[in-house]
């Protein structure tokens, strides 16, 4: 297929797009800004696309430029929306209204210009900390505005897809970890250890579904490719859904195995739950059904902090 994907410079989209075009797809990636507007690690990520995809600079999802590129670089496939507003997306005063418009910015044209070429499926990336979805503590409220801005976007996008005759895929990511991820929970947790301190896992009891980041991508390209021709469809891929107390363990476990590195761990006594306690979504993940390998993974995660950390690596069993 020829797939127009968008977001590739994300951490998940990276991961996304590779898998795409791994299983043989020809993957066209839109994104925002020129190349030399991108640094860092999302330039690191770019490197690692190199050779994976044919990359559109300077073109935001429905702007006058991503259009000419549809009439330009079509037909497509396939649309895989990944790209989201995401600055600030912790923060209670997150602008959802602003988030939902570049989201959604000129979803009609874009379908229909799509649609001219035959193009009339397309996947959505949405998220578990979406008011209802996955399962866990009732009522499945959102998390913050960002998680309101997530559902809104879904909405608009299966309203339009339903009147332009589309068949949509929505794929709901929970908690992805793996190499080329923003500096959160498992960066976290290297930085402390590479530096001889003890991190200390402050809300040890919430229970989310934390999913390898190769496993969720070849998820990913099964679900995306397999998209029928009508309707609308969705999965809510599940992996380690534990306590973040356990996952930490299992983190701490995997990594010092791998490296010469100490993995201790201060789990806190939680009181505050401003968050629901439970929060995972609903579809386990079967690792060789998709040609994943766990142990390979790890490795593969161990790898890259050790280069980042100058950590020595043990001998793998």
């Amino acid at each position: 297929m020829r797939i127009l994907f968008t977001g590739a410079t994300s951490f998940t989209g990276m991961w996304f797009a590779k898998a795409l075009a791994a299983d043989g797809h020809s993957v066209i990636a839109a994104v925002r800004q020129p190349l030399a507007a991108y640094a860092d690690l999302r330039a690191q990520r770019l490197e690692k696309l190199k050779g994976s995809c044919e990359f559109v600079w300077g073109a935001p999802f429905g702007s006058p430029q991503f259009l000419d590129m549809i009439r330009q670089a079509g037909p497509f496939d396939l649309l895989c929306h990944h790209a989201a507003e995401v600055k600030d997306y912790r923060s209670p005063d997150f602008d959802v209204d602003a988030a939902v418009a570049a989201n959604c910015q000129s979803l009609p044209s874009v379908l229909t210009t799509l649609r001219k070429d035959g193009c009339q499926r397309l996947v959505l990336t949405g998220s578990v900390f979406e008011p209802d979805e996955g399962s866990g503590t009732e009522p499945l409220r959102a998390f913050s505005p960002y998680g309101h801005s997530k559902a809104l976007t879904a909405q608009l996008f299966r309203r339009e897809s339903e009147k332009q005759g589309f068949a949509m895929g929505k794929f709901v990511i929970p908690n992805p970890f793996g190499p080329y991820e923003e500096p959160r929970f498992t960066e976290y947790l290297m930085k402390s250890w590479s530096s001889g301190q003890t991190p200390r896992i402050n809300t040890p009891d919430y229970v989310r579904d934390n999913v390898p980041v190769t496993l969720l991508s070849a998820a990913y390209g099964q679900f995306a490719a397999a998209i029928p021709g009508n309707g609308f469809h969705k999965l809510n891929p599940s992996f380690y859904a534990e306590s973040q107390g356990a996952f930490a363990k299992r983190f701490a476990g995997e990594i010092s195995r791998r490296l010469e590195i100490a993995a201790p761990l201060e789990l806190a006594d939680q009181t505050d739950f401003p968050e629901p306690l439970v929060r995972i979504n609903t579809c386990p993940l079967k690792g060789p059904d998709l040609g994943w390998s766990e142990s390979d993974f790890w490795d593969e995660t161990a790898d890259y902090y050790a280069e980042r950390f100058a950590i020595p690596a043990r001998r793998y069993a």
